[in-house]
C-alpha cells in the first residue's frame, strides 16, 4: 500500500511503514510542509497514497468525503510521545491486513478504530 505521513507526524515514521512493506513518504520530504489541507489531501489523492496524520481536520466526511480518496487515517490521540504514535501505527498496519483502505476513513484512538466509508 502507498502511505502519505503528514509534516504533524515524525518523518521516522515512515520507515515503519517500509519495514512493513508498504511505499512511505512524508509530506515534509516533498517539500509540501505548510500547504493547507486541501492541497494535502489532493495530492494524496492524485499519488494514490493514504493520508495518515494528527489533523482532526481530516476526519470531517463532508469536507473530505471518504469516497474521494485512497484512505485517510486520523490518529485522535491524548498522548502525542513519539514512541505512543509509533505504537499506534503498528496497531493500525497489523489491521490493514484484514481491512482495506480504500475510500475509508480510519479514526484511532486509544480505545478504538472507528470506520467511515
Amino acid at each position: 500500500m502507498k502511505f502519505k505521513l503528514d509534516e504533524n507526524l515524525p518523518a521516522s515514521l515512515v520507515d515503519t511503514f517500509k519495514a512493513s512493506g508498504h511505499d512511505a513518504i512524508s509530506t515534509t520530504s516533498q517539500g509540501l510542509q505548510g500547504e493547507e489541507d486541501p492541497t494535502i489531501a489532493v495530492v494524496c489523492r492524485e499519488e494514490g497514497r493514504t493520508l495518515v496524520t494528527l489533523d482532526t481536520g481530516f476526519a470531517d466526511i463532508r469536507a473530505y468525503p471518504p469516497a474521494e480518496y485512497p484512505g485517510i487515517v486520523v490518529l485522535r490521540l491524548r498522548h502525542q510521545a513519539v514512541s505512543h504514535i509509533g505504537e499506534m501505527i503498528t496497531r493500525v498496519l497489523r489491521l490493514v491486513a484484514d481491512r482495506p483502505l480504500e475510500k475509508t476513513l480510519w479514526i484511532v484512538d486509544e480505545q478504538k478504530v472507528r470506520f467511515r466509508s
